[in-house]
C-alpha cells in the first residue's frame, strides 16, 4: 500500500499549530488544579545546571512551566508526623496529576509537552549523584513563584513554604515569561533553626546537608541500604533486635507499603512566612511558639545521626530528651569525581574546629584528578588543580581511594600496597578525616 493512501495517513489532518499565549497557558494550568504557575525559557541562566539533562530527556523543550500546589498548613504543623506525611504524599500525587492533565490538554491542542515527576521516583542508577532532571526550587524561584529561605525551602509569597512544586516541559517559546520576586518572603525569624532536631540550619545560614539527609530522609534513599546491611551483619534474630527496634521495623515496613516517611520537616512546619500564613505569628507570637514550635522541640523521638558528626553533638546538647541513634552514612561516593563534588555536603564545621590546612590530592588509575582542598576557620573550599604550598600531598589510586572511603579497605592496606603515598606529616590526614562523616 502506498503510504499516502494508508487510512491513518488519510485520517490525519495536517493543521498549522497555533502558538499558545501565556494567558491561555496560565488558564490551562489553573483549570488543571495548580494554585499558581510561572513560565521560564530554558535558555535562562538560572537553568544552566539542568539544561543538558532536560534536553536529554526531551530534546524539543523550549519553555519550562513551574507549578505550585498548596498544602494544608495545620496538617503539616501537627506533631503527629503521620498526618504531616499523609499531606506530603497526597499533595505530591496531586502535583503529578495536575501536570499530567496539563500535558494532555496541550497535546490535544497539538503541542508537545512532558511532565517529570514531582520528586520520587528518581533516576536512582545515578545515586548518590544527581538523580533528578530538573531542580524544581531553582526553577520556581526563576519563575517568580517565591524565594528560597534560610531553611532551603521555597517560600511562596502567599502560601508560604506550605507548597509542593511540579513542572511541565513545553516545546514552544512564549511571548512573555516570569521573573524572580524582587524580595524574599523569608522573615529571617530563625524558627527553623530552633526547631530543626539535628541542627542542620545554622543561624548564619549555613546548611548541614548530611545531617538533614541522614535523619529526615532516612527511609527514602541511603537509609534503606544501611538497614539492609544491618540485617546482613546481624548474627541472628536476637542480635538484630538489639540493633533495630520493633517500632523502627514497623516504620520501615510502613514506608515500603504506603510511601516513605519524612522523619521531621519541622523547618516547614514552624515557618510563619507568607501572606496567608503569617497571621497567627503576628497576632500572638508567644502563642505561636507555644502551640507550633514547642511541641516539635519537646517531642520525644529517635534522631538518626552519623557517628562523630556535628549533628550527634548537637542533639545531645540541645535536645537531651530525644534519643540519638548513630547509623552508617548512605552518602558513599562511587567515584573520585563524586567524592570531590560531595565534600561540601558531608563537611563538619564543628569538627574542623581551628584546623587551618591546605591539601593537594593527585588521583591516578581509572580516574585522574588533581584538586586543592583548603580547610580554614570552619570553612571548606575545593578547587581543580594544585594551588599554593600544601601541608600534605596525597597521591592515590582512584579505585583504591574509593574503597577506603567506603570502608572496604583500611588505611594500612592502602599504604602497604603503595596505593596511597603521602608527602608531609600523616597527622594532617587524620585531621582531614575528622572533618567529614
Amino acid at each position: 500500500m502506498d503510504l499516502k493512501t494508508h487510512p491513518t495517513v488519510v485520517a490525519y489532518r495536517p493543521r498549522s499549530r497555533q502558538p499558545i499565549t501565556p494567558q491561555e497557558l496560565r488558564k490551562i494550568c489553573l483549570e488543571a488544579g495548580a494554585d499558581d504557575v510561572g513560565f521560564v525559557s530554558l535558555d535562562r541562566p538560572e537553568l544552566d545546571p539542568d539544561r543538558q539533562e532536560v534536553l536529554r530527556i526531551f530534546p524539543a523543550a523550549r519553555t519550562v512551566i513551574s507549578l505550585v500546589c498548596r498544602m494544608s498548613v495545620e496538617t503539616v504543623r501537627s506533631p503527629a508526623r503521620n498526618m504531616a506525611n499523609q499531606e506530603f504524599h497526597t499533595t505530591g500525587h496531586e502535583v503529578n496529576e495536575v501536570a499530567r492533565r496539563i500535558v494532555h490538554k496541550l497535546s490535544a491542542a497539538g503541542h508537545r509537552a512532558l511532565n517529570p515527576p514531582m520528586a520520587f521516583p528518581m533516576e536512582m542508577d545515578k545515586f548518590p549523584g544527581k538523580t533528578w532532571a530538573l531542580s524544581l526550587k531553582t526553577l520556581a524561584q526563576a519563575a517568580g513563584m517565591g524565594r528560597i529561605g534560610i531553611h532551603r525551602n521555597l517560600i511562596h509569597p502567599r502560601f508560604g513554604n506550605f507548597v509542593l512544586l511540579g513542572a511541565v516541559l513545553l516545546d514552544q517559546d512564549l511571548e512573555e515569561e516570569h521573573q524572580p520576586l524582587d524580595y524574599n518572603p523569608c522573615l529571617e525569624c530563625k524558627l527553623c533553626v530552633a526547631a530543626c532536631p539535628v541542627g542542620a540550619i545554622s543561624p548564619q545560614g549555613d546548611f548541614d546537608f548530611s545531617a538533614c539527609y541522614t535523619h529526615n530522609y532516612r527511609e527514602f534513599m541511603g537509609g534503606f541500604t544501611t538497614w539492609v546491611e544491618t540485617i546482613a551483619d546481624s548474627k541472628n534474630a536476637l542480635d538484630y533486635r538489639e540493633r533495630v527496634s520493633d517500632s523502627e521495623n514497623a516504620s520501615m515496613w510502613q514506608s515500603l507499603t504506603y510511601g516513605a516517611n519524612y522523619k521531621a520537616a519541622y523547618c516547614l512546619a514552624v515557618c510563619p512566612a507568607g501572606e496567608e500564613v503569617i497571621g497567627p505569628f503576628l497576632e500572638d507570637r508567644p502563642g505561636f511558639l507555644r502551640e507550633i514550635v514547642k511541641p516539635l522541640q519537646q517531642k520525644e523521638e529517635t534522631i538518626y545521626v552519623l557517628p562523630g558528626s556535628d549533628a550527634e553533638t548537637y542533639v545531645k546538647k540541645r535536645f537531651p530528651h530525644k534519643r540519638s541513634k548513630t547509623v552508617a552514612s548512605g552518602l558513599r561516593p562511587t567515584s573520585v569525581a563524586g567524592f570531590l563534588q560531595s565534600m561540601r555536603l558531608v563537611f563538619q564545621p564543628g569538627k574542623a574546629g581551628q584546623l587551618n590546612a591546605r591539601y593537594h590530592f593527585l588521583f591516578h588509575g581509572d580516574e585522574t584528578h588533581q584538586a586543592t582542598i583548603v580547610i580554614a576557620e570552619g570553612c571548606l573550599s575545593v578547587e581543580e588543580g594544585l594551588h599554593g604550598e600544601c601541608n600534605l600531598r596525597v597521591q592515590a589510586d582512584s579505585r583504591a581511594w574509593i574503597k577506603f572511603l567506603r570502608k572496604e579497605w583500611g588505611l594500612a592496606r592502602l599504604l602497604l600496597t603503595g596505593k596511597l603515598r603521602l608527602k608531609g606529616n600523616p597527622r594532617w590526614l587524620s585531621a582531614f578525616g575528622r572533618c567529614f562523616v
